[in-house]
């Protein structure tokens, strides 16, 4: 039957909640909390996995995107939150093999009791989270219109957003829904 992924989209969210704090060990076998990844303008938070096919065929453009959104002091964390028992290419290991394959300049942290992705509502993966320099929500859509299409072109939503943010401490009021793999929970 194979691996059907059904897509999700994420929920119409209200902007103006505050980040949750976390401690989360990332690739690099340190441990990372909100005010080791926030930029003096702002941070985006996504939580991302290995093995869905939307997160692969954006991994790249999320690479360059957050090394660019650094020159205007955004911050950027990569949240793993997925059930590894259950999806063991979302192991740990394999999560250092895909950071350092896609060259990602930002961490890449494992939460394991997937009380972070509770504490934001993440639904899927890729799902972004854009907070201004007071860690309040601003931004939550998607990276770009190209879904599973690995083409560079269209319109860089995220980016945009963000060095808008960056620039004004306001994210624009028109936000697209991302769309992925749903958030694989761990039963019980």
């Amino acid at each position: 039957m194979g691996d059907y992924m059904p897509a999700l989209t994420t929920p119409v969210v209200e902007t103006g909640w505050k980040a949750a704090d976390f401690k989360l060990k990332v690739t690099d076998g340190k441990t990372y909390s909100l005010k080791d990844v926030k930029g003096e303008k702002g941070l985006v938070v996504m939580f991302i996995c290995n093995h869905c096919p939307f997160v692969q065929a954006v991994a790249d453009k999320i690479a360059g995107d957050m090394k660019a959104l650094a020159g205007f002091g955004v911050g950027s964390i990569a949240i793993m939150s997925n059930d590894t028992d259950n999806y063991p290419e979302d192991s740990f290991s394999n999560m250092v093999t895909f950071s350092k394959g896609h060259g990602f300049t930002f961490p890449y942290v494992i939460d394991q009791t997937q009380e972070v992705a509770r504490e934001y509502g993440a639904v899927c993966t890729p799902d972004f989270f854009g907070f201004d320099a007071s860690l309040t929500l601003q931004y939550r859509g998607r990276l770009d219109a190209s879904g599973m299409q690995r083409g560079q072109n269209g319109k860089r939503e995220l980016f945009d957003a963000m060095k808008q943010l960056a620039e004004t401490g306001r994210a624009p009021a028109q936000q697209n829904p991302s769309i992925g793999c749903s958030i694989k929970w761990r039963e019980g």
